[in-house]
């Protein structure tokens, strides 16, 4: 796959959207597939599942020939630089812009990106934190823009909708996770889907490692 990463950054593989369950978020996940606009602009909190999307967005775009990069703004040793001629992909994904929202470097480099990508018709999607007009971006023209495209708040799953989305990744993984075990991590566990499901990535390979299957009993022993 042709994707863009920086250095030390991977995607994960199980970063897909056949194991992202999408609840409430069906129109976004509609326009990231589909949209034809130059930005789409997403916004929610930390751990809801932000990032499995982008990544997920990569994984499919690079499986259809796209030039794509994927920019996690959360990793401190990315440089305003890398944004120079990202213009040539087809698709950059920038993660958590939050992150660097109010630096003038940052922001004057996502500005003229912007532009570049517009004028050969690619697509540029973003996440953070804050609806644009809350982001604390100092260049005016910058902020405009962020406003320009498609702006989606991604939404928390309800409880139900965590458990189906536990069980959806189970699936993926080749788990059996049963209603009872999956209710049980909802109410013994951290309850954001980025902790529920490294938690069920470590049952995974401890169940495997003790040739065992996932009961209550041995989740409890294991938490």
């Amino acid at each position: 796959m042709s994707v863009q990463l920086p250095l030390g950054v991977q995607l994960r593989d199980s970063a897909t959207f056949a194991s992202f369950h999408s609840a409430h978020n069906r129109q976004l996940l509609t326009a990231l597939k589909e949209t034809r606009e130059t930005c789409v602009y997403f916004w929610g909190k930390a751990g809801t599942g932000k990032s499995h999307l982008l990544q997920a967005l990569c994984h499919e775009k690079a499986g259809e020939g796209w030039r794509v990069a994927y920019l996690p703004l959360a990793e401190p040793d990315l440089m305003p630089a890398m944004l120079d001629d990202m213009d040539q992909f087809d698709l950059i994904c920038v993660d958590d812009l939050h992150y660097v929202a109010g630096k003038k470097d940052w922001e004057i480099a996502l500005f003229h990106c912007y532009n570049r990508i517009q004028t050969r018709a690619g697509r540029l999607v973003i996440s953070a934190n804050q609806a644009p007009p809350s982001l604390p971006i100092g260049l005016p023209d910058l902020a405009s823009r962020l406003g320009w495209g498609l702006v989606f708040q991604f939404h928390e799953l309800a409880d139900e909708d965590k458990q189906a989305a536990l069980q959806l990744r189970a699936q993926a993984r080749g788990l059996d996770l049963s209603d009872e075990v999956a209710a049980y991590l909802l109410r013994h566990a951290p309850r954001d889907m980025s902790s529920l499901f490294s938690l069920l990535e470590r049952l995974d390979k401890a169940s495997l490692a003790a040739q065992r299957k996932l009961t209550i009993p041995f989740v409890r022993q294991f938490i």
